[in-house]
Protein backbone atom coordinates (compact mmCIF):
# COMPACT_ATOMS: atom_id res chain seq x y z
CA UNK A 1 0.00 0.00 0.00
CA UNK A 2 1.03 3.48 -0.64
CA UNK A 3 2.56 5.83 2.24
CA UNK A 4 4.63 8.80 3.05
CA UNK A 5 7.07 9.09 5.79
CA UNK A 6 9.41 11.91 6.65
CA UNK A 7 12.65 10.25 6.27
CA UNK A 8 14.69 13.80 7.97
CA UNK A 9 14.16 16.93 8.71
CA UNK A 10 12.89 18.81 5.40
CA UNK A 11 12.18 15.67 3.55
CA UNK A 12 9.12 13.59 2.48
CA UNK A 13 8.90 9.96 0.55
CA UNK A 14 6.68 8.73 -1.34
CA UNK A 15 6.86 4.76 -0.07
CA UNK A 16 5.41 1.38 -0.44
CA UNK A 17 4.68 -0.40 3.07
CA UNK A 18 3.02 -4.01 3.78
CA UNK A 19 -0.61 -3.91 4.57
CA UNK A 20 -1.33 -3.90 8.03
CA UNK A 21 -2.56 -7.68 9.95
CA UNK A 22 -5.27 -8.02 11.48
CA UNK A 23 -4.88 -8.32 15.34
CA UNK A 24 -7.40 -9.66 18.02
CA UNK A 25 -8.41 -6.12 19.71
CA UNK A 26 -7.36 -3.77 16.52
CA UNK A 27 -9.02 -2.95 13.67
CA UNK A 28 -8.46 -2.49 9.72
CA UNK A 29 -9.50 1.40 9.31
CA UNK A 30 -8.76 2.32 5.37
CA UNK A 31 -7.56 5.78 6.16
CA UNK A 32 -10.23 8.81 4.19
CA UNK A 33 -8.94 11.79 5.60
CA UNK A 34 -5.63 13.32 7.25
CA UNK A 35 -5.32 16.65 8.75
CA UNK A 36 -2.13 18.75 8.66
CA UNK A 37 -1.58 20.32 12.34
CA UNK A 38 1.35 22.38 13.75
CA UNK A 39 3.12 19.07 14.85
CA UNK A 40 3.79 17.52 11.40
CA UNK A 41 5.03 21.23 10.90
CA UNK A 42 7.00 21.38 13.29
CA UNK A 43 8.60 17.80 12.83
CA UNK A 44 8.99 18.27 9.28
CA UNK A 45 11.50 21.98 10.17
CA UNK A 46 12.92 19.92 13.15
CA UNK A 47 11.62 21.49 15.58
CA UNK A 48 9.06 19.33 17.27
CA UNK A 49 9.79 18.03 21.22
CA UNK A 50 10.05 14.31 21.36
CA UNK A 51 10.09 13.07 17.64
CA UNK A 52 12.68 10.81 16.13
CA UNK A 53 13.34 10.01 12.39
CA UNK A 54 12.29 8.61 9.84
CA UNK A 55 8.53 8.44 10.85
CA UNK A 56 5.26 8.44 9.02
CA UNK A 57 3.06 11.62 10.08
CA UNK A 58 -0.68 12.37 10.65
CA UNK A 59 -2.74 11.71 13.57
CA UNK A 60 -5.57 13.62 12.39
CA UNK A 61 -7.36 11.26 10.90
CA UNK A 62 -10.77 9.90 9.88
CA UNK A 63 -11.71 6.66 7.87
CA UNK A 64 -14.21 3.30 7.34
CA UNK A 65 -13.13 0.32 9.03
CA UNK A 66 -12.41 -2.61 6.78
CA UNK A 67 -12.39 -5.44 9.55
CA UNK A 68 -12.97 -5.67 13.24
CA UNK A 69 -14.20 -8.31 15.56
CA UNK A 70 -16.75 -8.24 18.28
CA UNK A 71 -16.43 -5.38 20.59
CA UNK A 72 -18.78 -3.18 23.48
CA UNK A 73 -18.74 -0.23 20.74
CA UNK A 74 -20.94 -2.05 18.41
CA UNK A 75 -18.66 -0.95 15.77
CA UNK A 76 -18.74 -2.76 12.46
CA UNK A 77 -16.94 -3.05 8.85
CA UNK A 78 -18.09 -0.34 6.79
CA UNK A 79 -18.50 2.15 9.70
CA UNK A 80 -17.26 5.21 8.90
CA UNK A 81 -14.89 6.24 12.41
CA UNK A 82 -12.35 8.90 13.81
CA UNK A 83 -9.37 7.59 15.31
CA UNK A 84 -7.92 8.97 19.02
CA UNK A 85 -4.41 8.92 18.53
CA UNK A 86 -2.52 8.88 21.96
CA UNK A 87 -1.82 5.46 23.00
CA UNK A 88 -1.52 5.13 26.72
CA UNK A 89 -0.60 2.32 28.85
CA UNK A 90 -3.34 2.13 31.13
CA UNK A 91 -1.72 1.54 34.08
CA UNK A 92 0.58 4.04 35.05
CA UNK A 93 -0.10 6.58 37.71
CA UNK A 94 -1.67 9.53 35.30
CA UNK A 95 -3.71 6.70 33.40
CA UNK A 96 -4.71 5.47 36.98
CA UNK A 97 -6.30 8.33 37.77
CA UNK A 98 -7.92 9.06 34.23
CA UNK A 99 -5.32 11.32 32.84
CA UNK A 100 -5.00 9.07 29.95
CA UNK A 101 -3.59 12.00 27.81
CA UNK A 102 -1.09 12.51 29.81
CA UNK A 103 0.20 8.95 30.13
CA UNK A 104 3.67 8.40 31.70
CA UNK A 105 4.37 5.84 28.41
CA UNK A 106 2.58 7.88 25.85
CA UNK A 107 3.06 7.05 21.84
CA UNK A 108 0.94 9.34 20.09
CA UNK A 109 0.22 8.21 16.60
CA UNK A 110 2.46 10.37 13.75
CA UNK A 111 4.79 11.33 16.78
CA UNK A 112 6.09 8.39 19.02
CA UNK A 113 4.61 5.52 16.37
CA UNK A 114 4.14 5.81 12.77
CA UNK A 115 0.82 7.68 11.62
CA UNK A 116 -1.80 7.52 9.50
CA UNK A 117 -0.35 8.77 6.10
CA UNK A 118 -1.05 5.92 4.34
CA UNK A 119 -3.74 3.66 2.75
CA UNK A 120 -4.54 1.54 5.57
CA UNK A 121 -3.94 1.66 9.57
CA UNK A 122 -4.19 -1.19 12.80
CA UNK A 123 -5.64 0.60 15.48
CA UNK A 124 -6.87 -0.07 18.74
CA UNK A 125 -10.66 -0.37 18.85
CA UNK A 126 -11.04 1.36 22.34
CA UNK A 127 -9.39 4.53 19.88
CA UNK A 128 -12.10 4.33 17.64
CA UNK A 129 -15.10 6.59 17.95
CA UNK A 130 -18.27 6.06 15.30
CA UNK A 131 -19.10 9.11 13.10
CA UNK A 132 -21.72 7.89 10.79
CA UNK A 133 -23.97 10.71 9.73
CA UNK A 134 -21.09 13.24 9.58
CA UNK A 135 -18.30 13.79 6.38
CA UNK A 136 -15.05 12.85 6.14
CA UNK A 137 -13.53 15.84 6.99
CA UNK A 138 -15.55 16.38 10.14
CA UNK A 139 -14.44 13.34 11.51
CA UNK A 140 -11.03 14.13 10.66
CA UNK A 141 -10.69 17.41 12.75
CA UNK A 142 -12.57 15.75 15.79
CA UNK A 143 -8.82 15.51 17.02
CA UNK A 144 -7.81 19.18 17.23
CA UNK A 145 -10.95 20.49 18.13
CA UNK A 146 -10.49 17.88 20.94
CA UNK A 147 -7.10 19.64 22.09
CA UNK A 148 -9.16 23.03 22.32
CA UNK A 149 -12.12 21.10 24.70
CA UNK A 150 -9.48 19.23 26.81
CA UNK A 151 -7.73 23.05 27.82
CA UNK A 152 -11.14 24.55 28.88
CA UNK A 153 -12.43 21.61 30.52
CA UNK A 154 -9.29 21.61 32.39
CA UNK A 155 -8.90 25.08 32.98
CA UNK A 156 -12.35 25.32 34.95
CA UNK A 157 -13.61 28.40 32.78
CA UNK A 158 -17.22 29.19 34.04
CA UNK A 159 -19.98 30.55 32.22
CA UNK A 160 -19.64 34.49 32.80
CA UNK A 161 -16.29 34.80 32.82
CA UNK A 162 -13.70 36.30 30.53
CA UNK A 163 -11.13 34.12 28.37
CA UNK A 164 -8.36 35.66 26.11
CA UNK A 165 -6.67 33.30 23.76
CA UNK A 166 -3.48 33.93 22.34
CA UNK A 167 -2.79 32.21 19.06
CA UNK A 168 -4.89 32.35 16.40
CA UNK A 169 -4.18 29.35 14.76
CA UNK A 170 -6.59 25.91 14.53
CA UNK A 171 -5.51 24.83 18.39
CA UNK A 172 -6.40 28.54 19.18
CA UNK A 173 -9.92 28.43 17.72
CA UNK A 174 -10.85 25.48 18.93
CA UNK A 175 -10.08 26.89 22.38
CA UNK A 176 -12.27 29.56 21.62
CA UNK A 177 -15.12 27.66 20.27
CA UNK A 178 -15.43 25.55 22.95
CA UNK A 179 -14.96 28.55 25.68
CA UNK A 180 -17.78 30.34 23.93
CA UNK A 181 -19.84 26.59 24.07
CA UNK A 182 -18.67 27.01 28.12
CA UNK A 183 -20.47 30.46 28.16
CA UNK A 184 -17.51 32.59 28.48
CA UNK A 185 -16.87 36.11 26.75
CA UNK A 186 -13.81 35.57 24.24
CA UNK A 187 -10.85 37.57 23.84
CA UNK A 188 -8.76 36.77 20.59
CA UNK A 189 -5.04 37.69 20.52
CA UNK A 190 -3.41 37.18 17.26
CA UNK A 191 -0.88 39.24 15.14
CA UNK A 192 -2.59 39.25 11.77
CA UNK A 193 -5.27 41.26 11.48
CA UNK A 194 -6.90 38.77 8.84
CA UNK A 195 -6.87 35.69 11.50
CA UNK A 196 -8.43 37.84 14.04
CA UNK A 197 -11.19 38.30 11.85
CA UNK A 198 -11.67 35.16 11.03
CA UNK A 199 -11.67 34.70 15.26
CA UNK A 200 -15.11 36.73 15.01
CA UNK A 201 -16.61 35.75 12.22
CA UNK A 202 -16.04 31.43 12.65
CA UNK A 203 -15.41 31.26 16.85
CA UNK A 204 -17.54 34.32 17.38
CA UNK A 205 -15.13 35.99 19.70
CA UNK A 206 -16.42 39.00 21.27
CA UNK A 207 -13.47 41.21 21.29
CA UNK A 208 -9.93 40.78 19.28
CA UNK A 209 -6.75 42.42 20.07
CA UNK A 210 -3.92 42.69 18.12
CA UNK A 211 -0.62 41.57 19.87
CA UNK A 212 1.47 44.23 18.40
CA UNK A 213 -0.15 47.21 19.41
CA UNK A 214 0.18 47.26 23.11
CA UNK A 215 -1.84 44.14 23.86
CA UNK A 216 -1.56 44.61 27.77
CA UNK A 217 -3.55 48.45 27.83
CA UNK A 218 -6.48 46.59 25.14
CA UNK A 219 -7.36 44.37 27.30
CA UNK A 220 -6.97 45.88 30.68
CA UNK A 221 -9.50 48.44 28.38
CA UNK A 222 -11.65 45.41 27.70
CA UNK A 223 -11.66 44.07 31.06
CA UNK A 224 -12.34 47.20 32.80
CA UNK A 225 -8.97 46.61 34.55
CA UNK A 226 -9.55 43.12 35.77
CA UNK A 227 -8.37 41.17 33.25
CA UNK A 228 -8.98 37.72 32.37
CA UNK A 229 -9.93 35.41 34.61
CA UNK A 230 -8.62 32.79 32.36
CA UNK A 231 -5.65 32.93 29.78
CA UNK A 232 -5.11 30.32 27.28
CA UNK A 233 -1.69 30.45 25.47
CA UNK A 234 -1.67 28.24 21.98
CA UNK A 235 0.75 29.76 20.13
CA UNK A 236 3.79 27.25 20.53
CA UNK A 237 6.39 30.60 21.19
CA UNK A 238 8.21 31.20 23.85
CA UNK A 239 7.99 35.14 24.08
CA UNK A 240 3.91 35.04 24.20
CA UNK A 241 4.02 31.98 26.85
CA UNK A 242 6.71 34.08 28.66
CA UNK A 243 4.28 37.39 28.61
CA UNK A 244 1.02 35.58 28.74
CA UNK A 245 1.05 35.43 33.06
CA UNK A 246 1.01 39.36 32.57
CA UNK A 247 -2.90 39.25 30.67
CA UNK A 248 -4.00 37.28 33.51
CA UNK A 249 -6.45 38.42 36.73
CA UNK A 250 -5.69 38.28 39.93
CA UNK A 251 -6.33 34.87 41.10
CA UNK A 252 -6.62 34.05 37.72
CA UNK A 253 -5.31 31.04 35.31
CA UNK A 254 -3.08 30.36 32.84
CA UNK A 255 -3.12 27.34 30.52
CA UNK A 256 -0.17 26.35 28.26
CA UNK A 257 -2.08 25.00 25.42
CA UNK A 258 0.74 24.87 22.82
CA UNK A 259 3.72 23.48 23.53
CA UNK A 260 7.44 24.50 22.82
CA UNK A 261 11.04 22.80 22.40
CA UNK A 262 12.67 24.65 24.85
CA UNK A 263 12.65 26.76 28.22
CA UNK A 264 9.69 29.56 29.21
CA UNK A 265 10.28 32.04 31.67
CA UNK A 266 7.97 34.73 33.36
CA UNK A 267 8.17 37.12 35.99
CA UNK A 268 7.60 35.64 38.96
CA UNK A 269 6.31 39.31 40.84
CA UNK A 270 3.94 39.50 37.77
CA UNK A 271 3.21 35.50 38.68
CA UNK A 272 3.26 35.73 42.19
CA UNK A 273 1.27 39.26 42.69
CA UNK A 274 -1.66 37.53 40.56
CA UNK A 275 -1.64 34.19 42.90
CA UNK A 276 -1.23 32.87 39.47
CA UNK A 277 -2.93 29.00 38.21
CA UNK A 278 -0.11 27.82 36.26
CA UNK A 279 -1.41 24.66 34.15
CA UNK A 280 -0.53 22.79 30.97
CA UNK A 281 -2.90 21.50 29.09
CA UNK A 282 -1.73 17.85 26.83
CA UNK A 283 -3.63 15.91 23.72
CA UNK A 284 -7.07 15.18 24.84
CA UNK A 285 -9.13 12.30 26.29
CA UNK A 286 -12.18 10.27 25.09
CA UNK A 287 -14.71 12.34 26.50
CA UNK A 288 -13.24 15.62 25.39
CA UNK A 289 -13.46 13.87 21.96
CA UNK A 290 -17.57 12.61 22.80
CA UNK A 291 -17.81 16.18 23.55
CA UNK A 292 -16.61 17.30 20.61
CA UNK A 293 -18.70 14.82 18.64
CA UNK A 294 -21.76 16.38 19.73
CA UNK A 295 -20.82 19.58 18.82
CA UNK A 296 -20.35 18.80 15.19
CA UNK A 297 -23.74 16.72 15.25
CA UNK A 298 -25.29 19.73 16.60
CA UNK A 299 -24.04 21.91 14.00
CA UNK A 300 -22.20 24.39 16.39
CA UNK A 301 -18.87 24.17 14.17
CA UNK A 302 -18.53 25.34 11.09
CA UNK A 303 -15.73 22.52 9.54
CA UNK A 304 -16.11 23.70 6.26
CA UNK A 305 -14.39 27.34 6.79
CA UNK A 306 -12.43 25.44 8.97
CA UNK A 307 -10.76 23.48 6.64
CA UNK A 308 -9.25 26.01 4.33
CA UNK A 309 -6.63 23.92 1.85
CA UNK A 310 -6.64 20.75 0.38
CA UNK A 311 -4.64 18.75 -1.65
CA UNK A 312 -5.09 14.65 -2.67
CA UNK A 313 -2.68 12.10 -0.96
CA UNK A 314 -0.25 12.36 -4.61
CA UNK A 315 -0.39 15.86 -4.60
CA UNK A 316 0.76 16.49 -0.53
CA UNK A 317 4.54 16.29 -0.55
CA UNK A 318 4.47 19.31 -3.32
CA UNK A 319 2.03 21.03 -1.21
CA UNK A 320 3.07 20.75 1.92
CA UNK A 321 6.25 23.20 2.18
CA UNK A 322 3.64 26.45 0.27
CA UNK A 323 1.52 25.54 3.65
CA UNK A 324 4.39 26.66 5.82
CA UNK A 325 4.48 30.38 4.14
CA UNK A 326 1.76 32.87 6.42
CA UNK A 327 1.22 34.04 3.51
CA UNK A 328 -1.32 30.99 2.50
CA UNK A 329 -3.31 31.67 5.14
CA UNK A 330 -3.77 28.35 5.94
CA UNK A 331 -6.04 27.56 8.59
CA UNK A 332 -6.58 23.28 8.00
CA UNK A 333 -5.10 21.92 6.07
CA UNK A 334 -6.40 18.44 4.83
CA UNK A 335 -5.08 15.39 2.54
CA UNK A 336 -7.47 13.59 0.75
CA UNK A 337 -7.17 9.62 0.05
Amino acid sequence: MKAIICQQIGRFEHIELEEPVYTEGEAIVRVQRIGICGTDLHAFKGNQPFFTYPRILGHELSGIIERIGDNDAGLQAGDQVSIIPYLHCGHCIACRKGKTNCCASMRVLGVHADGGMRERISVPVTHLLGTNGLTPEQAAVVEPLSIGAHAVRRSGLAAGDTALVIGAGPIGLGVMTFAKLAGAAVIAMDINDDRLAFCKSWADADQTVNALQDPVAQVRAITNGEFPAVVFDATGNAKSMSEAVRFAAHGGTLVYVGLVKGDVAFDDAEFHKRETTLMGSRNATKEDFEHVLAALRDGKIDVERYVTHRASFDEMIERFEGWLNPDSNVIKAMVEL
